[in-house]
């Protein structure tokens, strides 16, 4: 059995195809453990992170992160036996000659195998040791005859000597050219000039054209030190100034004027400039992959939104005895170390109605033409993480207490925020909460998770006046949004379960004493 064991990508549920690598959390010659995690990897439900199936060393690892991998492709190789030695490579294996059991020849004998791992053969007739040495090419600038190409080396005879060199072909002589014609000048040329007269004259014509080159901010510009200082004292670009002095040379005039002259820009003249300059392409754009969470996110809202007839219905409450109630729970004894928010009686009043209302805690099957009605209540809670929207639930939770209900709502939310939700909480949930008012939202409209009836949205608790016992008072007041499958829950229901939800929130206590 290979002691190198490949581990391949598993299914980590659900029917997922693929996954993408987040991290690795080994790296190659890492001694690991069985079950010690090696790799983080994000499907299309969460970030989970994969233990090893055997122990040993990292010896390969096939993808880096950040590439997508199909399920049951290799991710790594584990040596599961590193104390028996290294590994023989790929290619000293192929290097490795298996002499055939039939016709093999004797070692040591001609043809067969000699001491070392070479073949024997008869002296001067084996691999050259040494290196080749280049013959000195035919014919120099001496004169001496080149041999014609493709001519080939005199051959050597076996005491060293050459032998008889064939003679060359003969070689066609090269073809005659005729010699130019005489050219009669039309008119007598000028004797060239001498070198002390072409100097002054190639001076004269760069000076000439010095001041124009400048003009037009080419080429060097010529200044004394001095006026050089003084352009950098009053702002001035030398490149822009015209010099009057010597040969083109800016002067301090030069400089006074270009200072006093205006150098405010049209503004019709930036704008169009600016307008111009700007460029709409690829280099000021940001293309985001569409894969893992948001991908699944999208299909299944796309796959609810034209399947299920969705039907939003709102409700404002006043919610100030549920903030009361929320204080002084705070303040038991049974409360101090929980993290509990209003979302916690949000989530209550939701599990109370859904026994007043059974049907709304249910889902619609095409498949059977029937409706399943739940018996338990798998809460979901919406949750923004950076891989996107998820929606985890917390299993059978009309059946936990406050205590036990406010310890898993704290749990849901640090899990997916810390992007470790596993795929199974993900998945059977049967009604879902939607908090809005976390980021200052009145509320929304929700749409449906695939396979759910009904989805509330729950949005910001904020001052306002209200009319409480026929007077105007500064009273919390929140709005509900349930959007729910008109397939299943009509506007009757919907409104009966919405105004229960609200009734709970308008004075929790109360509803706790006589709900339960």
């Amino acid at each position: 059995m290979s002691r190198i064991k490949e581990f391949t990508l598993p299914d980590l549920g659900e029917g997922l195809t693929e996954g993408e690598i987040l991290a690795w959390l080994v790296k190659v010659g890492d001694t690991i453990e069985l079950n010690q995690p090696i790799v983080e990897v994000e499907t299309a439900k969460a970030a989970v992170e994969i233990p090893a199936k055997w122990g040993g060393v990292v010896t390969r690892i096939f993808h880096e992160a950040g590439t997508m991998v199909e399920v049951g492709a290799p991710i790594i190789s584990i040596d599961t036996d590193p104390g028996a030695g290294p590994v023989p490579s790929a290619e000293s294996l192929a290097a490795v000659e298996v002499a055939p059991e039939e016709g093999a020849v004797e070692p040591g004998m001609i043809g067969g195998p000699a001491p070392g791992g070479r073949t024997a053969v008869l002296v001067g007739y084996g691999p050259k040791t040494t290196s080749a040495k280049r013959r000195p090419r035919i014919g120099t600038p001496t004169g001496t005859p080149t041999a014609a190409p493709g001519t080939p080396p005199p051959a050597a005879t076996a005491g060293g000597a050459p032998g008889p060199v064939a003679q060359p072909a003969p070689v066609a002589p090269p073809p005659q050219v005729a010699p130019p014609a005489p050219v009669t000048p039309a008119a007598p040329v000028a004797p060239p000039a001498s070198a002390a007269t072409v100097a002054p004259a190639a001076s004269a014509g760069a000076v000439a054209s010095a001041a124009p080159a400048r003009a037009g901010v080419a080429g060097p510009v010529l200044a004394k030190p001095p006026v050089r200082k003084l352009a950098r004292d009053l702002g001035v670009d030398l490149t822009t100034v015209v010099g009057t002095g010597p040969l083109g040379s800016v002067t301090r005039d030069d400089l006074q004027k270009a200072a006093a002259a205006p150098t405010e820009t049209p503004v019709t003249e930036t704008v169009a400039t600016r307008a111009a300059a700007a460029v709409f392409d690829a280099s000021r754009e940001q293309r985001i992959p569409i894969k893992g969470v948001r991908k699944l996110t999208a299909e299944n809202m796309v796959a609810s939104a034209f399947t299920a007839p969705h039907v939003t219905e709102f409700l404002t409450v006043d919610v100030t005895r549920t903030m009361k109630s929320l204080e002084r729970l705070k303040a038991r004894p049974e409360f101090r170390d929980v993290r509990i928010s209003p979302l916690l009686f949000v989530a209550k009043a939701v599990l109370l109605a859904a026994k007043r209302h059974p049907m709304v805690n249910s889902t619609w099957s095409g498949a059977t033409n029937e409706i399943v009605v739940k018996d338990f209540v798998n809460l979901g809670i919406a949750a923004a993480t950076e891989r996107g929207l998820i929606v985890p639930n917390i299993k059978d939770a009309g059946r936990l207490t406050l205590r036990e209900l406010a310890d898993a709502l704290t749990t849901l939310v640090q899990t997916a925020k810390s992007g470790k939700t596993p795929p199974s909480d993900m998945s059977g949930g049967t009604f879902s909460i939607t908090n809005v008012g976390v980021f200052g939202i009145d509320t929304g409209t929700p749409i449906l998770p695939p396979g759910e009836a009904a989805i509330l949205a729950f949005g910001a608790i904020r001052p306002t006046p209200w009319v409480h016992k026929e007077k105007i008072k500064i009273r919390q007041v929140t709005t509900l949004g349930l959007s729910f499958d008109h397939r299943i829950v009509d506007g009757e229901l919907g409104s009966k379960f919405l105004r229960d939800i609200g009734g709970f929130l308008t004075d929790p206590e109360a509803a706790l004493l006589s709900w339960t």
